[in-house]
């Protein structure tokens, strides 16, 4: 009996205040969804680190004879004894250094070309115009510092390059999504906890007859809650389901379409969206559980 009058008070409270209520709904969902969507944003961008920052390489470029501006290239073109002695400098770093691989400006011509078929300076450079490079894999791509400061400067180098700046940049746009969606987050949980305060109140109010001829027979405290306290975590719950919808839109989104666009980037799967849900109707219920509590506490005097 208890159980059965509680769900028919969260259907009268509904009713009565349904334009607030999908209020709630609406501001919760906004606010989950962006929850949600941060965490996955820094998942997506934890996975991507791992697996770029793990083919990265570091080029150790040589002087070549266009670069006689260049103050350490004033000798003229790396010879052969120069390139050799950086390799073997390398070999001494097998802590360090996971592989080097040698590119001739040949090679680094041909790798342009196939890069860049239309570009017009293809016309106007050779490969003499390339630089050869050592490229070098390291199994700590932080650890760029130590390549740079052994080799920077060296008789026939003309620069030592990180390919982790390019990244970097990317990872930054990331981040910077995140912490936008976070922000914006905590507004619309802001707004939604205003709702659902209101939406309280002004059920509480409209029923505060009836509540306090339920506290002079002697009903409990939690029994005169408990329906108010049901009807905005039903409202939560309502919320947390629509934001789920879209957590879901959105990966199938990715998935069936940007995926397609953007090849170079693996997406994180499925399972990281539904990890993500069950935390979102966690807090939302939670949240709006603890606010009608707190709510009602002036309603239980008589």
């Amino acid at each position: 009996m208890r159980a059965q009058f509680v769900l028919s008070e969260i259907g009268v409270g509904l009713r009565r205040n349904l334009t607030m209520t999908i209020a709630v709904v609406v501001s919760v969902a906004l606010s989950l969804a962006l929850a949600g969507a941060s965490l996955l944003v820094r998942d997506q961008v934890n996975s991507m680190k791992d697996y770029w920052y793990d083919k990265v390489e570091v080029s150790i470029y040589f002087c070549i004879k266009a670069d006689h501006n260049v103050p350490q290239c004033a000798a003229g073109a790396a010879t052969d004894d120069q390139v050799a002695q950086v390799k073997a400098d390398l070999d001494k770093m097998t802590p360090l250094v996971q592989s080097s691989t040698y590119e001739s400006s040949q090679e680094a011509y041909k790798h342009f070309k196939d890069s860049n078929p239309d570009n017009p300076l293809l016309a106007a450079v050779g490969p003499d115009a390339m630089p050869q490079s050592w490229r070098v894999k390291l199994n700590d791509p932080t650890k760029f510092d130590v390549i740079q400061s052994a080799f920077a400067g060296k008789p026939g180098v003309k620069s030592v390059d990180d390919q982790r700046k390019i990244l970097e940049n990317l990872f930054g746009l990331l981040r910077g999504l995140q912490t936008a969606a976070f922000v914006i987050m905590v507004m619309m949980l802001f707004v939604a906890l205003l709702l659902i305060v209101n939406t309280v109140r002004v059920s509480a109010f409209s029923r505060r007859r009836e509540t306090g001829i339920m506290r002079l027979v002697g009903a409990s405290n939690f029994y005169v809650q408990m329906p108010f306290i049901a009807e905005a975590a039903f409202a939560a719950l309502l919320g947390s389901a629509l934001a789920s919808a879209l957590l879901l839109g959105g990966h199938f989104f990715v998935q069936h379409w940007l995926a397609k666009k953007v090849q170079f980037i693996t997406f994180i799967g499925l399972s990281s969206v539904l990890s993500v849900i069950p935390l979102l109707v966690v807090v939302g219920m939670g949240m709006a559980a603890v606010a009608a509590f707190f709510t009602l506490r002036k309603y239980l005097k008589v």
